[in-house]
């Protein structure tokens, strides 16, 4: 954890296996991706506005497990009977249930080889996959341990994806941000 602490504000590090991985922080198309993703979870999935209620949704949180002791995914989620409370000051040592990650040049290769294998490993039940350039969202579940992919949407697909399919989230909306603003 010191050499995450010692890191550049510009830096953000995890460690996963005993390896310490670095990469820049996100860019703002990125960030604004994440922030519309979480928006909309927020108010049905969270908040039980127009939803189930039931989760926790968090942008960016610390999380703590095995052979892991940071590891910062840009969405994660849980179940309320899995996590009832959030545990204040410190990082959350429960496996998520659903996480997604927001692929960026910079990024990619690592989320698609280093984290996406040990989220598999560590028992995430769906993973989420937003590239961002080519405007798609990739819905996987964990099955027999490892990911099957279960739809692909893009563009201006309006979806019900897994695990949050009692609400339809519009994706085009997630893309405005790469839009020029006239």
């Amino acid at each position: 954890m010191a050499d995450i602490e010692a890191l550049p504000e510009a830096i953000v590090g995890e460690i996963i296996d005993g390896v310490l991985y670095t990469h820049p922080r996100p860019r703002p198309l990125h960030a604004y991706v994440e922030v519309a993703l979480a928006s909309d979870l927020d108010g049905p999935f969270q908040k039980g506005r127009g939803g189930p209620g039931g989760w926790w949704i968090l942008v960016e949180p610390g999380i703590e497990l095995p052979d892991a002791p940071e590891v910062v995914p840009d969405l994660a989620g849980w179940r309320r009977e899995r996590l009832p409370a959030l545990p204040g000051d410190r990082s959350i040592d429960v496996v998520p249930d659903w996480i997604c990650e927001i692929l960026s040049p910079s990024t990619r290769g690592y989320d698609q080889r280093i984290k996406r294998p040990f989220y598999a490993r560590v028992g995430v039940p769906y993973l989420w996959c937003i590239d961002v350039e080519a405007q798609v969202l990739s819905v996987n579940r964990l099955e027999r341990g490892g990911w099957l992919e279960i739809a692909v949407h893009g563009d201006a697909d309006v979806v019900r994806a897994e695990p949050f399919t009692a609400v339809e989230l519009s994706i085009g909306e997630w893309w405005a941000g790469a839009v020029p603003l006239v």
